[in-house]
């Protein structure tokens, strides 16, 4: 008779331990590893009204995410953005609208400025990712992709 109280709190404890690590495993704060995107799961199809956002792109928004390409040469040696883009180029792809925009380029703010890198070499972009048309005010810059609070390395 003594044991099945002993089984009985172990299978409590047993359940009770499921629960606590279900919960944190729910409440655990999304990790940029774990989204890492693509340029080619940037944009679902193209509609009637252009380029449509992928559902991958809508899931994401708010959240940290991954993203490897890159630098376009920055507009100026001081900024704190650049231009992520999915192949080399020789010169900043900058937008006067969104109906301009390029399939294949997004907008990195940083969090502070860093040094930029040679136009060749493939570089991590790790930040927040944001969609919707947006004027930056400072610089007039539109863009429909952001990353923001964002850091890089070369890799």
């Amino acid at each position: 008779m003594e044991k099945l109280p002993s089984l009985y709190l172990s299978r409590r404890g047993l359940i009770g331990t499921i629960g606590t690590l279900a919960l944190a495993a729910v409440a655990r704060p999304s990790s940029a590893a774990d989204s890492l995107i693509s340029f080619d799961e940037l944009y679902g199809k193209f509609g009637v009204l252009g380029l449509e956002f992928s559902d991958k792109v809508k899931r994401l928004a708010g959240e940290g995410i991954s993203m490897k390409g890159f630098m376009a040469p920055p507009l100026k040696a001081e900024a704190q953005f650049f231009v992520l883009t999915e192949v080399p180029m020789s010169l900043c792809p900058f937008c006067s609208s969104d109906a301009d925009w390029p399939d294949n380029i997004v907008v990195v703010y940083l969090l502070e400025k860093q040094t930029f890198v040679q136009s060749r070499q493939t570089i991590e972009v790790r930040g927040t990712l944001e969609y919707g048309s947006w004027t930056d005010p400072e610089t007039g810059f539109v863009s429909l992709l952001r990353i923001r609070q964002a850091e890089y390395s070369v890799v």
